[in-house]
C-alpha cells in the first residue's frame, strides 16, 4: 500500500472488544493502530451502563487475570455493587457493576491514551485491503474516507452494532449504529466481496428518564452490597460512593397500551425483520410472550453520579414516542416521568460465527479477526472477552507466533468461543452459567488461579499483579495444610469444614491459626474443600475432552471424499470446518458414529482437497 507507516496491528472500532484488543495488542509490543469513527465515544456504553452479572462476572474476571482492563475501569467507576446469588453455589455466584457511564468511558480513553505503542485516530474505514499469493488471501491494511490507507499485518474488525445500521422508533427509521451516532458503510460490502456471507440481526435500548420527575416514594429500594465485590485481582476494596436503585412494575393498564399500539410496533408490523435477543426482549415481546403475566419488574438504575438520567432496565422498546410516554406514566412512580432518550431498535449487519476460528481470526483471510457483535455476540463482557483474545492473537499472527485459545474446560471466553464457531447463532449470542459443562470448575474466585499464568507468559500481567497473584495461591496451599493438619475433637478441620453447616467464618473465629490469612484465599480454600470430590469429577471430565481436543484436523479436509461419512455429517463439516475432534463432536448433526470415522481417518491420514494440496 502507498502509507509509509506498517502497522503490526490495526483495530477498527473502539467499543468494549476493540478497546481490549489495541490494548493488549500494544502492551504485548505490537506496532497499533485504533481506528474509530469518534474517539469521544471510546469504550461508551451503548446500554445499561452494567458490568458483569450471571456468568458475564466470570469473563470479566477471567479478562482482569489475563491482564485486561474491563475488570479495573469497573472497580475504580462502579456506583453500586452486587454479587449475584450469594446464597447459591460457587459456580453460579457472579459479581456485577452499575457503573458510572461517563466515568467508565473516560477512564478507558485514559488507557488508550496512555498506553506505549498504542495510537488512535477518528477515521471511517471504508475497506480492508488484501493480498493474495500462492493460494492466500492475506490482510494488507484498511482504506478509509478520504483516502487515507493504512498497511499493516492484523487486522482486528469490532465495528459493534455500525454496519450498515438503522434505528428504528416507530414508523421512523433513521441510519445509525446508536442514537445520535452515523452508521458505518462501506466495510459489509467489502466482506462480501472477499466471500463471508453477512446477515442482519437486532437489539435494542430503553428510554432514559430525568430521576426528578421520579416518585421514589412509591418505588422499592434495591441497595447493593455493604461489603463491595471488586471485579479486579488487583484491586483490594472498593471505596467509591455506593447509590441505589429502584424497583417498579407495569401493571394491565401499561400491558392494554402496548397491545392496543402493537399496530405500529416495528417488531410486529415486518418493519423489522431480524432476529432480536431471546433472553433480553422488548417490553412489547414480554407482554406478547407472557401474556398470562399481570405486571413486569423495572429496574430504575442511575447512568452516573453527575448526571439525573436513569436507564429504565426491563423496558427495551422499539415503540413510537407518544406510546413510549403512555407506556412509562402507566407504571406507578412514574406518572410524571419526563423521557430524556427514547428507546430504540437497531439492525445491523454480522457475519456468521462460523466463519471464524476459536482463536477469532477468520478461516479464509490470513491476518484478519473478528471480535464482538460483528460474531452475533451480545454485551459488553462478552465482546470484550473476544476482543482481548483477538488482540492477543493479532500480534502473534503479525510475528508469525502460533494462536492462543481457550479450552472450554479453562474459560468462559473459551466456552463461548466453542459455541460460536461449532454452534454457529440463530439469535444474538448471550452467555450463561448453563453453557458451561465445567461450571464449578469456571467459577469467579478461581480466574486468577486459572489464567494469570498465561496472563504472564503473555507478557500482559505486571509484577504487582504476579506477586500478589503468587502470594494468595501459596495462601491457599498453606490454608489446605493448616485444615489437614489441625485436629479438634479427634478429627481434621479439613473433615470439620466438609460438612454442609459447617462455615470456614466459624473456624476462623474458633482456631487463631487460621485469622492471618486473607479473605480471598480462606474461601477458595473453603471452596476447594466443600466441593473436593464434584471438582475431582469435572477435572476427570475435563481431560477427557482435553485429549480429544488436542486431536487436530487438517485445514483442507476433503469430507466429501470421506463416503462413509453421513451426508449430514458431511455439510455441517464443510461449513464448520472444525479445527479439532472435539470440536467436531459439538456440531449438531454430527454423531458419534461420525467421530469415530474421523477418528479412523486421522489414524491413517485425512483426504485433503486438491485446490489445498496444489496450494
Amino acid at each position: 500500500m502507498s502509507d509509509s507507516h506498517c502497522w503490526d496491528v490495526i483495530v477498527i472500532g473502539a467499543g468494549h472488544a476493540g478497546v481490549e484488543a489495541a490494548i493488549a495488542a500494544a502492551r504485548m509490543g505490537a506496532r497499533t493502530l485504533l481506528l474509530t469513527m469518534n474517539l469521544d465515544t471510546i469504550a461508551q456504553m451503548s446500554c445499561n451502563p452494567a458490568i458483569g452479572g450471571l456468568a458475564k462476572g466470570q469473563i470479566v474476571r477471567e479478562i482482569d487475570a489475563l491482564g485486561g482492563i474491563m475488570g479495573r475501569v469497573a472497580d475504580a467507576t462502579g456506583i453500586q455493587f452486587r454479587l449475584l446469588n450469594r446464597s447459591k453455589g460457587p459456580a453460579v455466584r457472579a459479581p456485577r457493576a452499575q457503573c458510572d457511564k461517563k466515568l467508565y468511558q473516560l477512564a478507558v480513553k485514559e488507557i488508550v491514551e496512555g498506553t506505549a505503542n498504542l495510537d488512535a485516530r477518528q477515521e471511517m474505514v471504508r475497506r480492508i485491503e488484501v493480498s493474495r499469493e500462492g493460494g492466500e488471501t492475506r490482510v494488507a491494511g484498511v482504506s478509509c474516507g478520504g483516502g487515507a490507507r493504512y498497511a499493516c499485518r492484523s487486522v482486528v474488525l469490532a465495528p459493534g452494532t455500525f454496519l450498515n445500521a438503522v434505528l428504528h422508533v416507530g414508523e421512523d427509521i433513521v441510519p445509525g449504529g446508536r442514537g445520535g451516532e452515523l452508521a458505518a458503510t462501506g466495510i459489509s460490502e467489502c466482506l462480501c466481496e472477499l466471500g463471508f456471507p453477512v446477515a442482519r440481526l437486532k437489539t435494542g435500548t430503553p428510554a432514559r428518564i430525568n430521576a426528578r420527575s421520579i416518585d421514589y416514594s412509591r418505588l422499592a429500594v434495591q441497595p447493593g452490597d455493604a461489603e463491595p465485590s471488586p471485579f479486579s485481582f488487583s484491586t483490594e476494596r472498593i471505596t467509591r460512593e455506593q447509590i441505589p436503585c429502584h424497583i417498579a412494575f407495569t401493571n394491565e393498564r401499561t400491558h392494554e397500551i402496548i397491545r392496543a399500539n402493537l399496530h405500529r410496533a416495528p417488531l410486529y408490523t415486518g418493519q423489522i425483520k431480524s432476529a432480536g435477543p431471546r433472553y433480553c426482549p422488548s417490553i412489547e415481546t414480554k407482554v406478547i410472550r407472557f401474556a398470562d403475566k399481570t405486571r413486569h419488574q423495572l429496574f430504575l438504575e442511575p447512568e452516573g453520579l453527575q448526571t439525573r438520567e436513569v436507564y429504565v432496565n426491563g423496558a427495551s422498546t422499539s415503540l413510537p414516542r407518544d406510546v413510549q410516554e403512555a407506556m412509562l406514566h402507566s407504571v406507578e412512580g412514574l406518572e410524571r416521568a419526563e423521557i430524556m432518550r427514547y428507546g430504540y431498535a437497531v439492525e445491523y449487519d454480522f457475519v456468521p460465527p462460523t466463519e471464524i476460528k476459536t482463536s477469532f481470526e477468520t478461516k479464509w483471510v490470513k491476518g484478519l479477526f473478528f471480535a464482538g457483535q460483528i460474531n452475533g455476540t451480545s454485551g459488553y463482557e462478552e465482546a470484550a472477552g473476544q476482543g482481548f483474545l483477538a488482540g492477543v492473537n493479532a500480534c502473534l499472527g503479525a510475528r508469525g507466533e502460533e494462536a492462543v485459545t481457550l479450552g472450554r474446560n479453562v474459560a468462559y471466553i473459551g466456552v463461548l468461543a466453542d459455541d460460536l464457531v461449532t454452534k454457529g447463532i440463530d439469535e444474538p449470542y448471550r452467555m450463561f452459567t448453563s453453557r458451561a459443562e465445567y461450571r464449578l470448575l469456571l467459577r469467579s474466585d478461581n480466574a486468577d488461579q486459572r489464567l494469570m499464568p498465561l496472563g504472564r507468559r503473555l507478557g500482559l500481567v505486571d509484577d504487582a499483579a504476579w506477586e500478589r497473584f503468587e502470594a494468595k495461591r501459596g495462601a491457599i496451599a498453606e490454608i489446605r495444610r493448616t485444615l489437614a493438619e489441625m485436629i479438634a475433637g479427634g478429627e481434621s478441620l479439613e473433615q470439620r469444614l466438609k460438612r454442609p453447616e459447617i462455615e470456614m467464618t466459624a473456624l476462623v473465629a474458633e482456631f487463631g491459626a487460621l485469622r492471618a490469612f486473607p479473605a480471598n484465599a480462606l474461601e477458595e480454600a473453603e471452596i476447594e474443600v466443600k466441593y473436593a470430590g464434584y471438582i475431582a469429577r469435572e477435572e476427570t471430565k475435563a481431560e477427557r475432552m482435553r485429549r480429544d481436543e488436542n486431536k487436530r484436523l487438517p485445514a483442507g479436509i476433503d469430507y466429501d471424499a470421506i463416503g462413509e461419512l453421513r451426508f449430514e455429517a458431511r455439510e455441517k463439516l464443510k461449513v464448520h470446518r472444525p479445527e479439532t475432534l472435539a470440536q467436531a463432536s459439538r456440531i449438531p448433526g454430527v454423531n458419534p458414529a461420525d467421530v469415530s470415522i474421523l477418528m479412523m481417518y486421522l489414524r491413517k491420514g485425512m483426504p485433503l482437497l486438491r485446490l489445498k494440496a496444489e496450494g
